[in-house]
């Protein structure tokens, strides 16, 4: 761990049912100003690893640290205001609210910034901005998305985890989320990123991490890894 680690997992195991663990002892470093993936096939624990850093199931052994102070189990919402965003693959938004509201709903951590905070979101996310009195449930699928980062980002977090971006996007969907979420970097966020999207996500990632069966399997830059032939015989040929 150094100074510019911004999250770090120390032989994470975790799972849905006690004494089954998807997670078998995963190891990750997160530094500040970086976006890092996390590949592998389906079941490997990717989005597992990122409910445990989440809290949202129990990790049994382990731990993860926080800016190099150890955050292991401890409830959602103190993680939020330890400043990590968290878009999950599925129910991102609430389709019968505005997205007014969806957005006032991720405020909750910063109500006495909040006017401010929305202002900021509608100034970085000009699509959001013309149609807020409209209801999320009748945004496209990349719109949807985009509604689901902006929301975790209200919050002002130093680390946005995300699950699955482009889950079911078509091609212009998923570069409209992919440049956002370059952006987003861009402003400071770094990105923790599960994608099965792997040889896209690896091309624009400083490092990534391959989990395989919920161990460490492969990790380095992501153009070593685009390179590798054993990561891309085992895992990118597939994915």
């Amino acid at each position: 761990m150094t100074n510019n680690t911004i999250l770090e997992c120390n032989g994470i195991a975790a799972g849905y049912v006690k004494g089954l663990n998807i997670l078998q002892g995963v190891d990750l470093v997160v530094n500040k100003g970086e976006i890092v993936s996390i590949i592998g096939p389906n079941g490997a624990g990717k989005s597992t690893l990122l409910k445990a850093i989440m809290g949202l199931i129990n990790i049994s052994a382990g731990r993860f640290y926080i800016n190099g102070i150890e955050k292991t189990n401890i409830p959602t919402h103190k993680i939020i205001k330890e400043g990590i965003g968290y878009v999950p693959q599925v129910a991102n938004v609430f389709p019968s609210l505005t997205i007014d509201e969806n957005l006032e709903i991720g405020s909750w951590t910063v109500i006495n910034e909040k006017k401010q905070k929305l202002v900021e979101i509608y100034d970085n996310f000009e699509i959001l901005k013309s149609r807020k009195k409209d209801k999320a449930g009748n945004l496209s699928g990349g719109q949807r998305q985009i509604l689901a980062l902006a929301r975790a980002l209200v919050t002002s977090p130093s680390i946005l985890l995300l699950d699955e971006p482009s889950a079911g996007l078509s091609p212009v969907a998923i570069n409209e989320v992919f440049n956002s979420i370059k952006a987003i970097n861009d402003s400071g966020v770094s990105i923790l990123l599960v994608e099965q999207n792997a040889k896209r996500a690896l091309s624009f990632s400083d490092r990534g991490y391959v989990l395989d069966q919920g161990r460490n399997a492969y990790q380095g830059k992501g153009e070593e890894l685009l390179s590798d032939p054993k990561v891309v015989d085992l895992y990118l040929g597939k994915l």
